[in-house]
């Protein structure tokens, strides 16, 4: 699959509103390939949408007689779409330009560069590489259901997804991408309500979706259509969330699921069948060691864990069953920075995905895709959500890796038992993976993010940026405290000078080092209970990320599980107080850790 050539939106609005008469190139009678229900797709939306096909000619395809070539149609022509392959572009193209053809657009995987030129050279508009019933519902708003990133921020209700006028539908005017970061907090992913035009996202507290007809529920069943269709697969309230985080890590789209670690299995699902295996950093929360090293035995997927602060370590673990390396892009508990574009390298080098845990940092403080990784993954009941009242998890891609290299991933490229044959990736490109996580892993699993949960993470994402400025500053001055307190043995703070991660997070988390950071108390294990039972600010209990500041030793609660080795290897050995800075005064939070060292 080629990397879509970056088209800007006017582009594509112009062409799907002023073209009325397309000849589909390509077109077959099989219900479940791509130019059948492309083609029905787009007489849905009012074109008039003519088949090619020298093998079908003189018959009938959805409703229309169907030509041998284009130069037999007897009547003007306005898009030619393409779907041949790449090396049957240029007669298509010579055909286009002496019919008269104003636009020829070559589907999803079809790229001709000396043919698009000819074109060009003619005054035809070009597209390549792209689907016009894709672009027709990301310009719509009808892909809102699917967590893809449009680009696009409305102020005003999107239009109904169907439409039973036979003319193609105006696309509604937006300005083009280039918004800020806080702007995108606010706004990606929603618009004012269609029924009611309530500004703030409804919570969609339903099950189920009523379809117009037979034929409107079986296109969705089939994912030849764009909607809604039950709740554990998709949902407008968490379709919002799904599209704000995309926006925000610059991902193409994100599928939402009920926890971190849900987010985590979604991911291996899709990527791996059994008798498969992966790399880790070995610095992970406790919870994924217990994850990765145990639970997914079970289901026939080894992980291998490597100690992530050498990038050269991950390609000496590379196994020929290896399908993907995992990381934290700041480590839970201890800090540990890694460097992203190294290891990222190493798994490309490979054909292997760069899979990317950015909990910890959130997008506001590093964007993984920026630096190689391929899938990012959150729990968000953490800082994105940021107030300690809603569980989820979050699966983004970037749209950019070739699923298709090396026959790696036949679960993305070969056809799909559960949906009559369908190849994930031929027909959803950059957003191929997302949705086989959907449509697949999720429906099948079952672990979805419900409504409420996602609304109360939409609300939180819209002060993420204000809130991180403010962990981090709280963070650094707490830590400056600690790294001079006579009790404390060590700090790892990658924020403080001597720290050994401090040049990693100025390149990597230019904005802030976060605000979740170990220490190690004089004393030990005891000291360590001592200390999170004598606070009297600080809440004990196991979570990160909340507007709240939190305390705990890990040795005795999330790393218990774990032998005394694979504490230490992990960052929580039996001294180690992990800190999650809230949103408090500092002096206060300074004043609380100070009388509870003294008891420690």
């Amino acid at each position: 699959m080629l990397e879509p050539i970056p088209y800007t939106d006017a582009k594509l609005r112009h062409i799907l509103s002023t073209v009325r008469t397309i000849a589909l190139v390509g077109a077959s009678a099989n219900w479940n390939r791509p130019s059948y229900f492309v083609m029905k797709y787009l007489q849905g939306k009012g074109y008039r949408v003519i088949p090619v096909n020298p093998g079908l000619a003189g018959k009938d395809l959805l409703g229309e007689r169907v030509y041998a070539s284009l130069r037999d149609i007897p009547e003007p022509i306005d898009m030619v779409e393409v779907f041949r392959a790449s090396d049957a572009v240029p007669p298509v193209v010579d055909d286009a330009i002496a019919i008269g053809a104003k636009v020829v657009w070559m589907q999803l995987g079809v790229r001709h560069d000396d043919a698009a030129a000819r074109a060009e050279a003619a005054g035809l508009d070009v597209v390549m590489n792209r689907c016009p019933k894709i672009e027709f519902g990301r310009l719509g708003g009808e892909l809102s259901w699917s967590g893809v990133n449009s680009g696009i921020i409305r102020n005003r209700p999107p239009q109904p997804p169907t439409d039973r006028a036979r003319k193609p539908r105006p696309l509604p005017a937006a300005v083009d991408g280039g918004y800020g970061f806080e702007t995108r907090a606010v706004h990606a992913g929603a618009a004012p309500d269609a029924a009611t035009g309530a500004r703030s996202t409804p919570i969609y507290q339903t099950t189920a979706y009523v379809f117009d007809d037979v034929d409107h529920a079986a296109s969705l069943f089939n994912l030849h259509n764009f909607g809604y269709i039950y709740s554990r697969l998709t949902n407008p309230t968490v379709a919002v969330l799904e599209e704000r985080v995309a926006s925000l890590e610059s991902g193409r789209a994100a599928v939402a699921s009920a926890s971190g670690h849900a987010a985590q299995f979604l991911t291996f699902a899709t990527l791996l069948e059994p008798g498969d295996e992966f790399l880790a950093s070995r610095n992970l929360y406790g919870g994924s060691l217990t994850q990765f090293g145990l639970s997914f035995k079970k289901l026939g997927w080894t992980c291998h864990f490597v100690d992530p602060l050498d990038p050269e370590n991950f390609r000496r673990a590379l196994t020929p069953k290896c399908k993907a390396i995992f990381v934290e892009s700041l480590a839970n508990p201890g800090g540990i920075i890694v460097d992203l574009a190294a290891i990222a390298e190493v798994a490309h080098a490979a054909g292997l995905p760069l899979i990317v845990d950015n909990t910890l940092a959130t997008p506001y403080l590093c964007r993984p895709f920026e630096w190689g990784a391929d899938i990012v993954t959150h729990s968000t009941t953490k800082f994105l959500g940021g107030h300690g009242n809603a569980m989820g998890g979050i699966v983004v891609e970037s749209g950019k890796f070739d699923w298709a290299q090396g026959g790696k991933f036949p679960s993305m490229t070969e056809p799909e038992p559960a949906y009559h044959g369908l190849r994930f990736y031929e027909n959803f490109g950059d957003f191929a993976f997302t949705t086989k996580a959907r449509a697949v892993a999720l429906r099948d699993y079952g672990p979805s993010m419900a409504p409420m949960n996602a609304f109360l993470t939409i609300t939180g994402i819209e002060t993420l940026p204000l809130r991180m400025e403010r962990h981090c500053a709280n963070a650094q001055a707490v830590a400056e405290f600690l790294a001079a307190h006579p009790r404390v043995a060590w700090v790892s703070y990658a924020g403080l000078e001597n720290n050994p991660y401090h040049a990693l997070a100025r390149k990597y988390l230019p904005n802030g080092a976060g605000a979740v950071f170990t220490f190690g108390v004089k004393g030990g294990y005891e000291a360590g209970i001592r200390l999170v039972e004598s606070v009297g600010l600080f809440s004990h209990l196991a979570n990160i990320g909340d507007t709240r500041s939190l305390i705990l030793h890990p040795a005795s609660t999330t790393h218990r599980q774990l032998t005394d080795e694979q504490r230490l290897a992990a960052g929580a050995g039996p001294d180690v107080i992990r800190l999650s800075i809230g949103l408090e005064t500092a002096a206060d939070l300074i004043a609380d850790l100070d009388q509870a060292l003294v008891r420690a």
